[in-house]
């Protein structure tokens, strides 16, 4: 495959980190991968079944397959030749946001035997979001009695993307009553403002317009721009001023609503009015922010006000301004920095699948009867989880690869002494409980599925597989019952009919049948004996017709209510008839289920099925009002 990428030596850089790598780590079993983000359809990721040692002809017929939770098709195996390439587009922000790591992991699975194994393809970053300012244009009103060095706070811009390509350079247009100041406050957090460097004078100039410019650190580099419309006013000579311009605190996820979170304070060194602060989140605050804090304006409080969920969000930047009541107001700006702190909230997933059940007792020590993935929301040791088995059973879990088990066989299987067991898997997860019933002393949070394994003689073939049940179980056992229930509302509903189709049968089974065109056959009629019973039967050759074209001689009419032998000439010949009637009626009734039964599996409609349902029945009638006409001839 050829690409094109403008520019010098770094572009066939970028070009060249296209095609990956793969590393064994030493007993993990684990294939590594890297692509970067946004490849195009059909990118080349790495020739996956010969790494993994497969060969291109067996991939079909053991159902070489690739799973990725929660990725959908972003990568997909050419069965052809086995290399793995990006199906769909890959955003790495989308992925991951702004996590410093960001893997696609695959799993894949083999059967015959069955094996499976890890792949992870590491989705690197490129500098593809330019800077973006909160706002396009932004309004400022200072004083012309503000002094030489005064400082006007204003929002930086954001990069989603990480690394180097996120790292921002601020600059001004040529102006020559300010001066741009950044100053880095944090890792990720700098605090951008405007610095008074010549007196403003309003009767000179009343508006000044700048153009503040973002560049990040990618190659080639993206940039982004804000205007800042700047309205000379005077009055008021002293702004409020907090006493922090950072504030970090830590909350707990999950705490109760008007939990206070952090005081702001500032303070204002006119008198009257002009001193009363009113304090406010910024302009530029998320709809998110609003949503889950609440700022009191006379005294500064931020309490919660909505569930706060660290699996949701791990940290918020928060934005408070104070103004005084002068006219016109005067505002200085402060950052709150909330850093949610995780608890254990979560219960662990647990899934069960790629089952091989029934198991052969002669199955060796070591095979696989099924695939175990554990996850767990929280994060650190309360998103750990380990599992463990019921004690007492022949079977053991064996770690894959992080929260990947396989259940297999431990030891020796003898289905005379158990012909089954009820493996029951706990995960459980390794923090401690959420701080609201820590104080009771609760275990940390677990999750459990049972696998019913079932063993059958090493000669016999498995037909059915074992189900997994508990919190996390598969929910296809919901839809089946679902279908038995459809089942048996539409037999209800049908009960009528049936009932009809009955009556009538029944009638024309009554009547006296007429004889069909078919030539004679020799068909054996078994009769009971003379004392009632099943150790003697005599055969006669009758002429029985069996509503087909050519005559039918192994046909057996079989009653312990028939006459014993001999019987009358005239009671024959009426029991003959009443047998050829019922045949024909019996191959009428196959004919139509066969029919019906073939359109049913084609185009899987409904009626067809409630049809079935009805010749089913309708042959389960037909065998009892023959066998009460036979034993009418006694």
């Amino acid at each position: 495959m050829v690409f094109s990428w403008r520019g010098g030596p770094d572009s066939r850089r970028l070009l060249l980190s296209l095609w990956l790598f793969t590393i064994w780590e030493a007993g993990s079993g684990q294939l590594h991968y890297s692509v970067p983000e946004e490849a195009k359809h059909g990118t080349f990721v790495g020739r996956i079944a010969q790494d993994l040692g497969l060969e291109l002809a067996e991939l079909v017929p053991r159902l070489f397959r690739v799973a990725s939770k929660d990725r959908g098709d972003l990568l997909e195996v050419n069965l052809q030749n086995g290399i793995l390439f990006v199906n769909s587009r890959i955003d790495r922000e989308a992925l991951c946001g702004r996590s410093a790591e960001c893997s696609i992991h695959l799993e894949v699975i083999v059967d015959r035997p069955l094996q499976v194994f890890h792949v992870e393809v590491e989705v690197r970053d490129i500098n593809d979001n330019p800077p973006v300012f909160p706002m396009a244009t932004k309004n400022l009103f200072i004083y012309e009695s503000r002094p030489l060095g005064s400082r006007f706070s204003l929002e930086g811009a954001s990069d989603a993307d990480i690394g180097a390509n996120s790292l921002l350079t601020y600059s001004l247009n040529s102006s020559e009553y300010f001066t741009l100041d950044v100053k880095r406050k944090d890792e990720e957090i700098k605090s951008l403002g405007l610095v008074l460097k010549k007196l403003l004078n309003r009767e000179d100039i009343a508006e000044h317009h700048l153009l503040i410019t973002a560049v990040d650190g990618g190659k080639p580099e993206l940039t982004g721009t804000t205007q800042v419309k700047i309205t000379v006013l005077d009055v008021n000579d002293n702004a409020p001023s907090f006493e922090r311009t950072l504030y970090k605190v830590r909350l707990s996820e999950n705490a109760l609503n008007g939990t206070v979170v952090v005081n702001v304070n500032a303070s204002d060194l006119d008198e009257g009015v002009n001193k009363d602060i009113v304090y406010s989140f910024h302009t530029d605050m998320s709809a998110d922010i609003l949503s889950k804090f609440h700022l009191d304006p006379v005294n500064g409080y931020i309490t919660v006000k909505d569930n706060i969920d660290f699996e949701e969000t791990k940290s918020f930047e928060i934005q408070v301004e104070a103004a005084d009541k002068g006219n016109p107001p005067m505002t200085d700006h402060c950052t709150v920095l909330v850093e949610v702190v995780d608890v254990n909230d979560n219960v662990p997933e647990l899934v069960i699948k790629s089952l091989s059940i029934p198991v052969l007792e002669n199955s060796a020590p070591g095979t696989v009867i099924a695939l175990i993935s554990v996850s767990d929301r929280d994060s650190g040791v309360n998103g750990q989880v380990t599992c463990s088995l019921t004690p007492h059973v022949p079977f053991k879990l064996v770690s894959t690869f992080k929260n990947y088990y396989s259940l297999v066989l431990d030891s020796a299987l003898d289905r005379e002494t158990t012909a089954d067991y009820k493996v029951v898997v706990t995960a459980r997860d390794g923090g401690s409980p959420s701080l609201l019933v820590k104080d009771h002393g609760e275990p940390a949070l677990t999750a459990t599925a049972t696998v019913l394994v079932s063993l059958v003689e090493s000669n016999q073939v498995p037909k059915a597989s074992s189900q997994a049940s508990g919190r996390s179980s598969v929910p296809e056992v919901s839809l089946v019952d679902v279908n038995v229930y459809l089942i048996i509302a539409i037999c209800a509903v049908s009960s009528l009919l049936v009932l009809t189709l009955l009556l009538y049968t029944a009638l024309r089974c009554s009547a006296t049948p007429t004889d069909g065109a078919c030539a004679p056959g020799k068909p054996v009629l078994v009769c009971s004996s003379a004392v009632g019973s099943w150790s003697y039967s005599q055969q006669r050759r009758q002429r029985v017709c069996s509503g087909e074209c050519l005559p039918k001689t192994d046909l057996m009419a079989f009653s312990p209510s028939l006459t014993p032998c001999p019987v009358s000439q005239e009671k024959e010949e009426k029991l003959v008839a009443d047998i050829d009637f019922s045949v024909k009626v019996s191959n009428f009734i196959s004919n139509m289920f066969s029919f019906h039964m073939l359109v049913f599996l084609v185009l899987g409609d409904v009626l067809d099925l409630i049809i079935l349902l009805m010749f089913f029945l309708l042959n389960i009638s037909h065998l009892l009002i023959l066998s009460l006409k036979l034993g009418s001839h006694d």
